[in-house]
């Protein structure tokens, strides 16, 4: 969407009683919302293209609370496990049973580290490379998505 029609419409709502304006077009969707705390006046989502950030979700909060500040994240070393699909989390075989693996365990590539249940069907997930486990970034029970970390091995 042109960014000349985006202040436009952001302009429209801002001097009208809309408190909120939601347009889907093919090549995106713009969802203006007027007011709340700590939201910009406007911001831009593009469907096809999730990397692209509008200048207007760039903008600067300057009312945003000091409680409600960005976390910076933590720097990760090492190999990264991750979930190959959507499901729940299950570090063992059992609830009573012994965990896979646990923090400071060597693995070798292919040795299953966990189980995601996923529509009724335990999937057992392996280890894809060998190492130490040196971070579990999932509880057990755990809803993950695809591509979720789920273990750090060095």
């Amino acid at each position: 969407m042109d960014l000349r029609k985006l202040k436009t419409l952001i302009d429209l709502v801002s001097e009208s009683n809309v408190s909120e304006l939601e347009i889907t077009e093919a090549e995106g969707k713009v969802r203006i919302v007027k007011g709340g705390v700590g939201m910009p006046v406007g911001a831009m989502q593009h469907m096809h293209a999730p990397s692209y950030v509008s200048p207007l979700a760039a903008m600067p909060l300057t009312d945003v609370p000091a409680s409600a500040a960005p976390v910076v994240a933590e720097v990760v070393t090492g190999h990264t496990v991750k979930s190959p699909m959507v499901g729940t989390f299950y570090s063992a075989s059992a609830p009573d049973a012994k965990p896979f693996v646990e923090v400071g365990d060597t693995v070798k590539e292919g040795q299953t580290v966990c189980i995601i249940e996923a529509m009724k069907i335990l999937n057992e997930i392996e280890a894809d490379k060998s190492g130490t486990i040196t971070q579990i970034l999932c509880q057990n029970g755990q809803a993950v998505e695809y591509g979720q970390p789920l273990f750090i091995v060095e």
